[in-house]
């Protein structure tokens, strides 16, 4: 998977979010909040291929999480993302 083009992470009045950068993406029914975890994903992955264990390995590599669980949190990320239109 990879993020779609158009997308950027911003800091937005102390939350970070994910916004459309150009018209063609703009769907202002969405806001995706991004707490920190999902955003270190999103800056570390950005421009590059991944799967859940990518992911997962960041997150074991950046936080004290069992790579089980870093795994199944992972997978649930990645279908929120695609959910929300922001990964192919």
């Amino acid at each position: 998977m990879k993020e779609k083009k158009g997308f950027g992470l911003r800091n937005i009045a102390g939350q970070m979010v994910v916004v459309a950068q150009s018209a063609e993406n703009i769907n202002f029914g969405k806001v995706i909040a991004m707490n920190n975890s999902s955003a270190y994903l999103w800056e570390a992955l950005e421009g590059k291929e991944f799967d859940a264990q990518t992911m997962a390995d960041l997150l074991t590599q950046k936080y004290a999480v069992e790579a089980e669980k870093a795994l199944a949190d992972s997978q649930k990320l990645i279908e929120a993302w695609k959910n929300a239109g922001i990964i192919e």
